[in-house]
């Protein structure tokens, strides 16, 4: 970050975006290369490895409706923020009419995206889950949905067959996953460079070879990323952590140990996909969580738990609303709340997805999509800590679930 600073004072642009950039592509290359083997291996093994369907159904029934309850807080806390803060209020005009004419092709495209998915029949996010081509699923993380589906349908039908004849195919997968494991040590030697490489050129992008940009972007949307971040800071500390206290044995200071990899990693990349083999890691060498646990519970959980992605869309709609001078009535929230929700399922564990599902959310309530361009020049700032706190929620929801289970093996060093 201090690097990204001095080469947008200096006019070190160019060399940033030449000679830093690659090595956290190449890095963030690296962890969507093992991400879709990992879920599918972790997730079949997981599965085949519960006893019964019914302990299946009881695992992801907790998981699911943990999962959807605090979302719907997420959102809550985020209209709270918005309302009470009032950020659209404090933009200049001037402002306003710059930062619509500078993102206004950049609105127009993701407006365009959003109206695609709009269209769709309402049943249709389930039919996106059921692929017609597994290996045409494979070959991209948007489609992880397609992916976590494929493996606990497979994990279904060893569960279904004779041991003896599953156990090839189960030795198979557990093979896999092992490996995949070992090649996330290996790519987290890599971790330092990566990271700083993709903060740089993230600061990079932002700024150029002006410093002054960036801070003219701050200082005219500082209220609404104060907004955002505080009700990001105020889901992390009180609402994951109050789940913590009271609904597992977790010492927290041993779970924000353990899980402070995971979430460096997350704020780098802005993609809770990505970051989804160190979760793993995290959650089951750091913190204790099993194996059959968390390769069910943090799969899924970076597919379908956006409760960063959640809060800031509600915070984003109410902000771009009264910047641009319409009110939202409380039925009008409340149909935020309701949207937002289902909206944090179908959003893709990848960089920027976020900011297409909030089309969606201004159409529902009748503001107009063209004011997404009043936030596009910070939200990849905003995306990295929306991240983070992805993250952290689905390594809390596998602790819980995992202690429920009587499946938490909290370490000695705690």
């Amino acid at each position: 970050m201090v690097y990204g600073i001095i080469a947008a004072s200096n006019g070190w642009g160019s060399f940033t975006s030449d000679w830093i950039a690659p090595f956290g592509t190449i890095f963030m290359s690296l962890l969507k290369l093992i991400a879709v083997p990992l879920v599918l291996a972790s997730l079949i093994t997981g599965v085949a490895s519960l006893s019964d369907l019914k302990e299946l159904s009881r695992i992801g029934g907790k998981t699911i409706a943990i999962y959807v309850s605090t979302t719907a807080v997420a959102v809550t806390i985020g209209l709270i923020s918005v309302n009470f803060l009032q950020p659209g209020d404090k933009v200049p005009d001037q402002m306003k009419e710059k930062l619509q004419q500078t993102y206004k092709e950049d609105a127009s495209a993701r407006a365009g995206s959003a109206q695609k998915v709009k269209n769709r029949g309402p049943l249709q996010p389930i039919v996106d889950m059921v692929p017609s081509n597994f290996f045409s699923s494979a070959s991209s993380n948007r489609n992880m949905l397609q992916v976590v589906f494929v493996a606990i349908f497979v994990g279904i039908g060893l569960i279904q067959i004779p041991k003896d004849k599953g156990k090839p195919v189960l030795d198979f997968f557990e093979g896999l996953n092992d490996v995949v494991i070992k090649l996330v040590d290996l790519i987290m030697l890599m971790a330092p460079i990566g990271v700083f490489a993709l903060i740089a050129q993230t600061i990079n992008k932002i700024a150029g070879d002006d410093l002054s940009q960036i801070l003219e972007l701050l200082g005219a949307l500082g209220y609404y990323m104060i907004a955002v971040i505080l009700g990001l800071i105020i889901h992390a500390g009180i609402t994951y952590t109050g789940l913590l206290k009271f609904m597992s044995k977790m010492p927290l200071k041993t779970f924000y140990k353990g899980i402070a990899p995971a979430q460096l990693l997350a704020f780098s990349t802005s993609s809770s996909g990505a970051t989804l083999p160190v979760t793993m890691d995290c959650c089951e060498e750091e913190l204790g969580v099993s194996e059959e646990v968390s390769s069910f519970v943090l799969p899924l959980g970076a597919t379908i738990n956006m409760d960063g992605t959640a809060l800031y869309q509600a915070v984003a709609a109410v902000f771009i609303a009264q910047t641009l001078g319409m009110g939202l009535g409380i039925g009008a929230q409340l149909t935020i709340i309701l949207t937002a929700v289902l909206a944090s399922i179908g959003t893709a564990a990848v960089p920027g997805a976020g900011i297409i599902m909030l089309v969606i959310i201004l159409e529902a309530v009748s503001v107009p999509s063209a004011g997404i361009a009043l936030i596009l020049g910070v939200d990849r700032i905003l995306d990295m800590m929306r991240t983070v706190v992805n993250v952290t929620g689905d390594a809390s929801i596998a602790v819980i679930v995992a202690d429920s289970e009587g499946q938490l093996n909290i370490p000695n060093n705690s």
